[in-house]
């Protein structure tokens, strides 16, 4: 008699009236709220804006359920297309079913296309997302509890999963619980990564990767435990080498990312906003902007008179006050002078002459008058 084991749980779905609420999917769910919550916090915290994570994810979350349920039934078909098998199956992802490697695979061409749409780099986003995906994958994991699936050899350790099923070819037992080795697994990824990142500064992609080559690592002697049917290899499961491939991949990136872009991203989001700065000086695009001056106190100036601001250091048109009270068009130049139009800059004015020769004019009437005098 077990003095110690890890109970199954007796059912797995809870009807609610007509709909049937399954703890698989609500696994998945969970995971990834706590995904796209952890990596808003990345990404804000690297300069990134609110909400930015969860745009994307919602192109990222539909590719990647496509993505891991077609590599479920492409690497086990025999299971939904072989002789008393229905097909239909093939769709009913709730039962259980999701292959990571599709999943990423595919998860990231839908990241790709809401990173494009947003202007932002796809690396950057997957490195702010990386803990968030990997403690994803171990809360869905406890979906293969419920399910009573994906269990190991048997065992007697006192933690050992007691399999109580025998639907699918199960055979009741004590097995080893290797949804509960890849959860823990996962959850250490997960805390790597956050430090490595901390500690080392990861950017372009590489604590996307670290990611990556780490779980590789853990799904590689996990799933040499697991009794359940796989296509073998040179006596190998697929995902063994499947784990194996993509872990060199990993790695080879890793080096070749730090020798090629060394460093952190110092912009991972594009500014979009309003510069309100601009806007009190003019036209946001650095052309030229009227701004309206009132007249001062017994100036006849008229009310609608403007003066020309050019925001780029060039000439802008603009109205003054003539020394009669009336208006005169001025042209402004780039240092600030007042330029008559038809009068190259520098060059005396009519009236500027006119003014002189008036003034000068005066002097000599009042000087000829002391000399009547």
């Amino acid at each position: 008699m077990e003095l110690a084991y890890i109970p199954s749980p007796s059912r797995g779905v809870l009807p609610l009236g007509p709909i049937p609420l399954r703890a698989y999917a609500f696994c998945i769910i969970i995971g990834v709220f706590v995904a796209v919550w952890l990596g808003n916090k990345r990404w804000v915290a690297r300069g990134g804006r609110p909400g930015t994570v969860a745009d994307i994810a919602v192109w990222a979350v539909p590719f990647g359920l496509v993505g891991g349920r077609l590599y479920h039934v492409i690497t086990d078909y025999e299971l939904y297309f072989s002789e008393g098998r229905d097909w239909v199956d093939a769709f009913k992802i709730w039962q259980g079913g999701l292959g990571i490697w599709g999943a990423i695979a595919l998860g990231a061409v839908g990241a790709w296309i809401g990173c494009r749409r947003r202007g932002i780099p796809l690396p950057a986003w997957a490195d702010a997302l990386a803990p968030g995906i990997v403690f994803a994958q171990a809360i869905g994991r406890w979906g293969n509890w419920f399910n009573q699936e994906l269990y190991g050899r048997e065992t007697s350790v006192p933690w050992a999963l007691h399999i109580t099923s025998s639907t699918a070819g199960r055979v009741p037992g004590y097995y080893h619980p290797t949804f509960l080795y890849e959860s823990l697994w996962c959850v250490g990824v997960g805390f790597l990564v956050i430090w490595a990142d901390r500690r080392f500064r990861l950017g372009h992609g590489r604590a996307f990767a670290l990611y990556v080559a780490a779980y590789c690592v853990g799904r590689g002697w996990i799933e040499y435990m697991r009794v359940d049917d796989a296509h073998h290899f040179l006596g190998l499961r697929l995902n063994d080498w499947t784990a194996m491939a993509v872990f060199v991949l990993a790695v080879v990136y890793l080096v070749l990312s730090a020798r090629m872009r060394p460093g952190r991203e110092e912009v991972v989001e594009p500014d979009t906003g309003a510069d309100p700065s601009a806007e009190d000086a003019g036209d946001t695009d650095g052309k030229k902007a009227a701004t309206a001056v009132e007249p001062d106190a017994g100036t006849d100036v008229k009310p609608d008179a403007v003066t020309g601001a050019a925001t780029d250091g060039k000439t802008g048109a603009g109205t003054g006050a003539g020394t009669d009270g009336k208006t005169v068009a001025t042209t402004a130049t780039s240092d600030g002078d007042a330029v008559e139009p038809g009068r190259k800059p520098g060059a005396e004015s009519p009236a500027d002459t006119a003014g002189a020769n008036g003034s000068a004019a005066s002097e000599r009437d009042g000087a000829g008058s002391a000399k009547k005098n």
